[in-house]
């Protein structure tokens, strides 16, 4: 059936009080991975961690600490048996008899459905969605959620006001188990880094310098960034930096040349420690179809950086008041470029807007408020 093969062991002989059995589509890195790495190293051996990832991807265990106590949980499961699944994964559910079940996104629903059975507690964490759901949600979807998430020991957590309307007003789930939990990020990784070394990780030389932080996935719409940027004015001379890995990569720089930016456009990988990287921007930009709360987002603010981004998701609710008219209808390259040219042309403007972007991002986005939420959820 499997069995839980451990990758840290805990450096404290505390007992660990609380076990948590995640479920994830992937543990590549992304935001949910990044958000849950955060937590255990937050927490250390407050709880122990087995986490399965469906599609076998693990990569973001590299983001949790020596100090947590993490195993993987190893099973040949065919994914493709759907529901078929569902006796099995109650049983490896009752075998680990975890204190919580944490299910993430609709890649693990049929676990959540199965969970129900069991008599163990329930959290599911629906974080947005992919590409088939951007601008529209599946009825078949919609009601299989409103099954598997309706049981009476599952809460729903949800990061953003456009999540929590669909899970309530659409899934027609109990608002008293509906948790709007917002994203929270460690504020102080973005303020100590000198931006002359970020500047120089990415061969900036007086450019001004647009940066986006985003996996390299069709739903990032990043040819849209691409088109926008490929309409500004070269004078001042700007520069776009792609921050992130991803199987559009080769597509997007291709693009590039089509459009004739290859020499002004960096694309610089995917990195663990973006706040290396992102002092160096003198704005942020986003493109995507389909966001709810980002933790790039936040990660921008806290570095004091304007944003352009389309509307999607909770955006223009995250930015400060004064950046809002740069948050821009999504699908339109000239849009965009129009955003971008007012923060390349004002100086003091891309200084007065990430200011408030920044104290916006003290106020209400510290991931201490974030830790309090999730010690309460998990008990």
């Amino acid at each position: 059936m499997g069995r839980a093969k451990t990758d840290h062991s805990p450096t404290s002989r505390s007992i660990v009080s609380r076990r948590l059995f995640h479920l994830f589509p992937t543990f590549g890195v992304g935001g949910s991975q990044v958000r849950l790495a955060q937590i255990c190293n937050h927490f250390g051996n407050r709880y122990s961690h087995t986490i399965f990832a469906t599609d076998g991807v693990y990569d973001a265990l590299s983001l949790i600490g020596a100090h947590v106590p993490v195993a993987k949980y190893e099973a040949q499961i065919d994914k493709h048996r759907g529901l078929r699944n569902v006796p099995l994964y109650r049983r490896i559910v009752r075998q680990l008899h975890p204190a919580v079940v944490v299910t993430h996104n609709w890649g693990t629903i049929e676990w959540a459905f199965a969970t129900r059975f069991t008599g163990v507690r329930h959290v599911h964490i629906e974080d947005g969605f992919g590409p088939d759901e951007a601008t529209r949600q599946l009825p078949r979807r919609v009601l299989f959620r409103r099954v598997a998430l309706g049981g009476a020991r599952t809460t729903v957590v949800v990061p953003s006001r456009v999540l929590h309307d669909i899970a309530t007003r659409i899934w027609r789930l109990d608002p008293r188990r509906v948790q709007l939990l917002p994203n929270g990020i460690d504020l102080k990784r973005f303020r100590q880094v000198d931006r002359a070394a970020a500047r120089r990780a990415v061969q900036a030389d007086r450019e001004i310098l647009i940066g986006t932080v985003a996996s390299l996935r069709p739903e990032k719409n990043l040819s849209l960034l691409l088109d926008a940027f490929a309409r500004l004015a070269k004078d001042p001379p700007t520069r776009l930096i792609v921050v992130g890995g991803g199987p559009e990569l080769q597509r997007l720089q291709m693009r590039a040349e089509d459009l004739g930016i290859a020499a002004r456009t960096l694309f610089f990988g995917h990195t663990a420690t973006p706040e290396r990287v992102m002092p160096a921007f003198d704005i942020f930009a986003m493109s995507s179809k389909t966001e709810q709360m980002p933790i790039g987002l936040l990660e921008a603010m806290a570095c004091g950086l304007p944003v352009v981004a389309t509307d999607v998701g909770d955006i223009a609710h995250m930015v400060a008041p004064e950046n809002r008219p740069a948050i821009v209808a999504q699908g339109s390259p000239e849009a965009l470029a129009d955003a971008l040219a007012r923060f390349v042309r004002d100086r003091d403007l891309r200084a007065e807007v990430g200011a408030r972007n920044l104290a916006k991002a003290a106020a209400d986005y510290d991931q201490k408020l974030m830790f309090e939420r999730y010690a309460a959820l998990f008990g």
